[in-house]
């Protein structure tokens, strides 16, 4: 069971995620952000020295999003969000997949249009999905771990400390199962490099956002996670 506060008898730390007010709003809107990541990733974008996806835009806040779960909510919160973001961003490309491949009406002149958006290479789908799964963990047992190392202080050492984590995870596992083999090998420690030092300085750009938005729904739900006795296995299917 995740305790949420010292102080609070275990009936109420175990109340249903859903009575909290805003938990089923940030988790449409993180599934959102995630969905939106994977249909924009296809366009590359110069910003200054870096040359970044549209994906890299918007799939950082979806880590923002996982320190806000684990630090407010629990470990098991974020759990929850994660299997959620995964079922959705697989259904996202196979529903893209069979829709590319059926063929288009007679007359209908967007089929090349749409297969640039919605279509991606099965090993490139399969490299994201497990990149996805295995950071966003990463991330949300780190900052978990490290709540509890520093007794609930000093929330920038842990949101940028699980970003370093779950960041490291993510791009080392997508560059290495998505390119391994089709590209040298200077080429993808160039490619994991980059992007994995883009994501980190966005997230402590980000870091005030996140103190704000902690701060406000810890106010709001009356609610502090600190996972002591969590069971942090990410195929545990229950609430603690």
């Amino acid at each position: 069971m995740s305790l949420f506060t010292s102080d609070k008898p275990a009936a109420v730390q175990a109340r249903d995620l859903r009575t909290y007010s805003h938990f089923d709003l940030l988790l449409s809107i993180f599934l959102v952000v995630l969905l939106i990541s994977n249909l924009v990733g296809q366009k590359l974008c110069q910003i200054g020295p870096f040359v970044v996806s549209g994906a890299n835009l918007l799939f950082p806040i979806t880590y923002i999003f996982g320190d806000v779960f684990t630090e407010v909510y629990g470990y098991a919160a974020s759990r929850r969000a994660i299997w959620l973001g995964f079922l959705a961003n697989g259904l996202l490309a196979i529903m893209g997949l069979i829709t590319v491949w059926l063929p288009p009406a007679p007359g209908w002149p967007h089929q090349q249009a749409f297969a640039t958006v919605f279509y991606q290479i099965p090993r490139l789908i399969i490299a994201s999905l497990i990149a996805y799964w295995c950071g966003e963990f990463a991330n949300s047992y780190t900052l978990a771990r490290m709540k509890l190392w520093t007794s609930g202080k000093m929330l920038w050492t842990r949101t940028v400390g699980s970003t370093i984590a779950g960041q490291a995870v993510d791009t080392s596992v997508l560059y290495i199962i998505g390119f391994a083999g089709t590209a040298p090998v200077g080429t993808l420690v160039k490619g994991i490099g980059s992007a994995y030092l883009f994501k980190v300085v966005y997230e402590v750009i980000a870091t005030p956002l996140t103190y704000a938005i902690v701060g406000f729904l810890k106010r709001a739900e009356g609610l502090d996670a600190f996972d002591y006795k969590t069971n942090f296995s990410p195929f545990h299917l229950g609430t603690s």
